[in-house]
């Protein structure tokens, strides 16, 4: 039988986030990448927006910019983002809503905040995760799938004490509809004081928990874990340990991300995730060059 030391991950490193103007302006804090941790196979990029509290008539966006060969997860907590792109498509992102964007051979995207929410302005908080996607599906059709946020599964423990929203994986008998390239697991976790939970995660699986609010022990030695803070998980067991301390004064807000990783060469530039730089040079050859479209008004 495996004893309960060899099945719960240890904690391999606590990474600060560090803040970093994106897009025309806003203010995100992002753990990586950065010159100390450049990446986490199979994920490229985590970026916090917010939580700010936006004055009316100065909420910023990422206007126009091209995306190749990886997948990108919007999550919105608070606010509202308006998004169009070079195939047409478009739609409205509210508090709670989850966009999957699988960017494959190339895409022209607009995220910018929701003609109202910019005039009155608002309290503005989101999530985004950037996803390698493997070799042989770097040049796939691009493609949405969007999660409404009552759509979202949502499950808690018998005592309410610890409630997980499933974006991506199962917990708690809660088990996201979400189809991915590469397997991953996004659960977002709200933990009471006192409370503490278990998590499944398979041991070839790269995992981290990231704050967002709140301060939690994680692993098996109960590091502690701030707001803003990555926690690496180290590859030695099957589960996860996260807890909020008795004498916490507020929920600990949290989500846990993991994926298998892909162990493929990984050349980046700006917005294009390729394996090789003749593919980066054909990608940016592409944009330029008006073959990955245009965003229509």
């Amino acid at each position: 039988m495996t004893t309960q030391t060899q099945t719960l991950r240890t904690v391999a490193g606590i990474i600060n986030s560090v803040e970093t103007l994106e897009g025309g302006g806003f203010l995100v804090r992002r753990p990586f990448p950065k010159s100390s941790f450049s990446e986490f196979d199979p994920f490229l990029l985590l970026d916090e927006l917010g939580p700010v509290n936006q004055q009316p008539g100065q909420a910023k966006g990422a206007p126009d910019h091209p995306h190749r060969g990886f997948e990108i997860v919007s999550y919105v907590l608070d606010g509202r983002l308006e998004h169009k792109d070079s195939a047409g498509h478009a739609g409205l992102l509210n508090p709670g809503d989850v966009q999957w964007m699988t960017a494959g051979a190339g895409i022209v995207h607009s995220e910018m905040p929701e003609a109202e929410f910019a005039r009155m302005g608002g309290r503005l908080h989101g999530i985004q995760l950037w996803i390698n996607l493997p070799q042989r599906d770097k040049m796939i059709a691009p493609r949405y799938q969007e999660i409404p946020s009552a759509q979202i599964p949502v499950a808690q423990t018998k005592d309410g004490s610890v409630t997980v929203r499933a974006i991506a994986g199962e917990a708690l008998g809660a088990k996201a509809a979400i189809e991915t390239r590469t397997p991953i697991i996004y659960l977002h976790f709200t933990l009471q004081p006192g409370a503490s939970i278990v998590q499944s995660v398979p041991k070839e699986y790269n995992a981290f928990a990231y704050v967002l609010d709140g301060s939690g022990l994680f692993g098996t030695e109960q590091e502690r874990g701030e707001d803003g803070q990555m926690v690496i998980f180290a590859p030695d067991g099957e589960e996860v340990a996260i807890a909020n301390p008795a004498d916490a004064t507020q929920p600990l807000d949290l989500l846990l991300i993991a994926g298998v990783p892909l162990n493929e060469p990984v050349v980046r530039y700006g917005p294009f995730v390729m394996n090789t730089e003749a593919e980066i040079r054909q990608a940016i050859d592409d944009y330029q060059n008006g073959r990955m479209g245009q965003i229509h008004a």
